[in-house]
């Protein structure tokens, strides 16, 4: 996939990785990442990857070498939860 020159900090995106071939069946497998652009600088994404909508998991910086991103697509921010 041809990755843009230029990805704004803070754009808010799903990463779609490539995570290699399960032993088992022998297809490849993939992972996916939603959070919020740190830096681009065209061989390392940095996100910051947005915390589990039902808090099972924190948020995380992760960092994503070019080689292994397969897809990338914007999304919009998540709704505000309404507390009671």
């Amino acid at each position: 996939m041809p990755l843009p020159k230029t990805i704004p900090a803070g754009a808010r995106l799903m990463v779609r990785t490539l995570d290699g071939t399960d032993p088992q069946t022998g297809r490849q497998q993939f992972r996916d990442f939603i959070g919020h652009v740190r830096s681009w600088n065209g061989r390392t994404l940095s996100i910051t990857r947005d915390p589990a909508a039902n808090g099972s998991r924190p948020a995380q910086d992760v960092d994503i070498p070019q080689e292994r991103i397969v897809a990338l697509k914007p999304i919009p921010e998540r709704k505000p939860r309404n507390i009671k």
